[in-house]
């Protein structure tokens, strides 16, 4: 009986086994997926100097601030200029004046972005006292440029809120790209009340407002910028990532590293010794970029002071072989300033194609050159002559080939010294420094973001360089007329005079090369440098 009923008492609970599992079974079938996290990582590539938009000048900045503000348009796929606050806008007959309207959209912090908030920005980037690097960015707007200078003032710039969704832009001239522009953080919105309650509020995310698809969540100094979705958005409902965390890793084999261990979704900047082992496996991605990678001459310095040492150093190195041996991306010589990718007159024509070359490499013309600076075979050289690069691997083996290059050709022995981001940028503001390493990505698609830097006095030219024929050229010829037979013209010639002056020497033209896992779908990278993760998603 006890046996029986054991036996029993086993089947019973082997069919009510049988049974759960099959309704297990049947539910496994209907239920969905796991739906992805939607969080990304992505290393900016240093700890920002500062993320306000009328003081920041650098990339990994730019990369934080495209998430995290929008201006009155926004730069999408192929480069085609989008709405953004804007939704839409009209210009008069010339083109000087462009009237924007505004759709409802909201800061971070719930308040109403009105017109008004752009001209506080405008106007607040323009002031002599921020002293903004790149102020020069809106002195195509009516005024604006006297007003910088302290020759006029505020009321008298162009600028006028018809409405708070209506701002009208008066423009000194006819300028083709300038609703393309608006695009750039220098032309980004910022919340007046937010800048007032506290002169440090862009240094951390409790007090940080802005106006773009993500806003920040915090800031860990030196080491990351959490940004997660904007539910205030005006386009809210069409960004997908939840999280984008922004690592600051200055060192690029650090960020390669942390991405090959899992650690991070995606880096720039990747290190020149790992470049064809990321080729070969299929993992390194390439983007376009418009941009030049160069070294500035502090020409209030001896001996750079003299056009023919400059000559001598810039003729005296093989871009080639620093690419191929080097740098190893893919990169092309830059044998003239501008980079390809800038239209020209003719429409198909372009702008780099047309002005050709000015750099002719030749180690015995930089020799003669040299010698008849005073420095032949070397003797002379100041003992003191030093390449200031921002801390990284990569600007360290291309200062290292270039300073070897100098002394085998040249005879002359150079120093190198690396600094932080930070200090670096404000050392190359002060001019201290004998070369500096540089790089320039275009701010929209047209060579005048190339070629107004270095006028007189730019916020930008940082090498203490001035010209009156290149000032002409640009200032009172190229930024005053709208017709492209009339400043595409004066641009090519403003170029000649910096490339006979050559205050700075052209090494290479960039290429995107990155790392960026294959799951994350949606992320633009413009040819102007930034990452966008707007429309971007985890799959």
């Amino acid at each position: 009986m006890f046996k029986i009923r054991k036996n029993k008492s086993l089947a019973v609970a082997v069919s009510l086994l049988l049974a759960v599992s099959i309704l297990l079974t049947g539910c496994s079938q209907t239920v969905a997926p796991t739906a992805k996290v939607q969080k990304t990582s992505f290393n900016a590539g240093a700890e920002p100097k500062t993320l306000d938009p009328a003081l920041s000048t650098g990339v990994p900045e730019s990369h934080i601030q495209t998430a995290l503000f929008e201006g009155l348009t926004r730069i999408g796929e192929g480069e085609k200029v989008m709405p953004g606050i804007a939704e839409t806008w009209t210009q008069n007959t010339d083109g000087t004046v462009i009237t924007f309207k505004l759709r409802d959209a909201k800061w971070s912090n719930g308040d109403a972005i009105t017109a008004e908030d752009f001209k506080y920005a405008w106007l607040r980037a323009l002031s002599p006292e921020l002293a903004s690097e790149y102020s020069y960015q809106l002195y195509y707007i009516k005024g604006a440029e006297d007003y910088n200078s302290k020759k006029g003032t505020a009321e008298a710039v162009g600028l006028k809120v018809v409405d708070p969704k209506t701002l009208e832009v008066t423009l000194a001239a006819p300028t083709p790209y300038f609703i393309a522009l608006t695009s750039f953080h220098t032309l980004y919105p910022v919340n007046k009340k937010a800048i007032e309650a506290n002169k440090d509020w862009s240094l951390k995310a409790e007090t940080f407002v802005s106006d773009g698809p993500f806003k920040m969540k915090e800031w860990k100094h030196n080491d990351q910028v959490v940004v997660v979705k904007n539910e205030n958005y005006w386009d809210a409902k069409n960004v997908k990532m939840a999280e984008v965390d922004f690592n600051l890793l200055e060192d690029a084999k650090a960020a390669l590293t942390a991405f090959e261990a899992g650690q991070l979704d995606g880096t720039d900047n990747i290190p020149t010794e790992d470049i064809d082992r990321l080729k070969a496996s299929k993992v390194l991605k390439s983007a376009p970029y418009i941009g030049t990678y160069f070294y500035r001459f502090n020409v209030t310095k001896k001996p750079f002071d003299d056009v023919k040492v400059r000559k001598a150093l810039t003729m005296a190195i093989n871009r080639q072989t620093l690419i191929d041996k080097v740098v190893k991306g893919g990169q092309k010589p830059a044998l003239a300033f501008t980079p390809p990718g800038m239209v020209d007159v003719e429409a198909g024509k372009d702008f780099r194609t047309v002005g050709g070359d000015f750099i002719k490499e030749d180690v015995t013309e930089a020799k003669k050159l040299l010698a008849e600076a005073g420095y032949p075979d070397g003797k002379n050289w100041p003992a003191d002559a030093t390449i200031l690069y921002n801390t990284s691997s990569n600007h360290k083996l291309i200062a290292e080939a270039i300073q070897n290059m100098w002394k085998t050709n040249l005879g002359i022995d150079v120093k190198l010294r690396n600094e932080e981001w930070a200090v670096y940028l404000e050392s190359q503001k002060k001019l201290n420094f004998n070369i500096s390493r540089a790089g320039w990505i275009g701010d929209y698609s047209d060579a005048m973001t190339f070629m107004d830097m270095f006028v007189t006095g730019g916020g930008n030219n940082e090498t203490g360089w001035s010209n009156a024929e290149y000032d002409k050229q640009i200032k009172t010829i190229a930024n005053k007329s709208g017709d492209q037979k009339v400043r595409i013209p004066a641009m090519h010639a403003a170029e000649k005079v910096l490339m006979d002056e050559m205050p700075i020497m052209p090494i290479y033209y960039y290429v995107n090369n990155f790392v960026l896992k294959d799951g994350i779908k949606g992320a633009f990278r413009s040819s102007l440098g930034p990452i966008d993760f707007k429309y971007a998603s985890v799959e």
